[in-house]
């Protein structure tokens, strides 16, 4: 799997690439401006595992490779992106290369901060960039029905597909995204060439003020939290983020502390996007390195093991698992074995998180 693309929308003025530079420290431009951020700007985040300097000491390795993120900061969506306002279709580009969408939405009062709206309204600026999605993936749906359905005269086998985009255009035109369309797994496999925006996972983070902490909660967080459902919204204060990333991070603890809070909103907002799309990592760990590797939940041994290597899903003999909580019960994977608590798994072992392996293979 390659590494996880995350794209960050959202209206001007929201609050995003102020979240960005916090996410990457990369100073991407921020400015009280619409269309400030054109090109999108790409970051890679280490997804920060506290259980990698735990092994670490136990196996005295040499480094710590963290698994990772890629944030990419795509230009605040206007009304008319999907006919081009704004230079939407290039935004729109962006998005379609992401896995997953981070939506960030203004949920604070500031006469300072301009609105493009002119006023704060979470629900109306998260139905703007929404519509404006929807009828950019009814335009492609449309255009790929229109080309399959001349196809078909002469091949039957596009038949399945061309229904399927029928019916993928008949619920966009009704103002509904992909994701909310119930498809069978054979439509879903016919599905996959088809990269629609609202077929993507959606995360919203709602951006509030510093009078917000430390609950971080507000009448527009309430009402986000209402229309999208508490799982799937996020409350950070993109501004106080700005600030803990310009601090050592040994003085970061005691920061968080002086406002009420246990950590920060962008670890809070990397785990939340590692478990939107279903993932987890498993270790390893010895001298040379101990490393986080990422992997999709369900997935088994064999699978993970191509992850390190494809030679070392092909030569697959077995896999020596400890949970990573045996391993700091037992003082290390010698003391863990001593005890009884390592397992030997075949190539059909679906993988836990924190899992920490071993592959044998030839």
């Amino acid at each position: 799997m390659s590494r996880l693309k995350v794209g960050i929308v959202g209206l001007p003025n929201v609050g995003k690439s102020t979240l960005f530079n916090a996410l990457t420290k990369a100073g991407a431009a921020s400015s009280n401006y619409p269309f400030c951020t054109i090109d999108p700007n790409v970051g890679v985040v280490d997804v920060i595992d506290p259980r990698l300097s735990v092994l670490s000491k136990f196996s005295n390795s040499r480094k710590i490779v963290y698994a990772t993120m890629e944030f990419v900061d795509i230009a605040g969506l206007v009304e008319g992106a999907s006919k081009g306002e704004g230079l939407g279709n290039q935004f729109l580009a962006h998005i379609r290369e992401t896995d997953a969408i981070i939506h960030v939405v203004r949920c604070f009062d500031s006469e300072e901060i301009i609105h493009v709206k002119g006023g704060i309204d979470p629900l109306k600026d998260v139905e703007t960039i929404n519509m404006e999605l929807i009828l950019a993936d009814l335009q492609q749906a449309q255009n790929s029905f229109t080309k399959l359905e001349k196809q078909v005269k002469s091949n039957r086998d596009l038949q399945p597909t061309v229904d399927l985009l029928k019916k993928v255009v008949n619920h966009l035109d009704g103002g509904k995204a992909v994701r909310d369309l119930q498809l069978t797994v054979e439509e879903r496999e016919l599905l996959k060439p088809y990269p629609f925006l609202t077929d993507k996972r959606v995360l919203y983070v709602a951006n509030v003020s510093e009078d917000d902490l430390p609950s971080m909660e507000n009448g527009h967080v309430r009402r986000l939290r209402e229309y999208a459902g508490s799982d799937n919204v996020i409350a950070i204060c993109s501004k106080l983020e700005a600030e803990i990333s310009e601090l050592d991070p040994q003085d970061q603890p005691g920061f968080l502390e002086s406002v009420g809070l246990q950590e920060t909103g962008l670890n809070r907002l990397i785990h939340a996007s590692f478990d939107m799309l279903g993932l987890i990592t498993f270790l390893t760990t010895g001298e040379i390195e101990t490393r986080a590797w990422t992997i999709h939940k369900g997935d088994t041994a064999a699978e993970a093991a191509g992850k390190i290597h494809t030679d070392i899903q092909k030569g697959f003999i077995r896999a020596e698992v400890v949970s990573y909580a045996d391993i700091v019960a037992y003082q290390g994977r010698n003391g863990a074995k001593e005890a009884g608590k390592l397992r030997a798994e075949g190539r059909d072992y679906v993988v836990k998180d924190g899992d920490v392996m071993l592959f044998l293979h030839n």
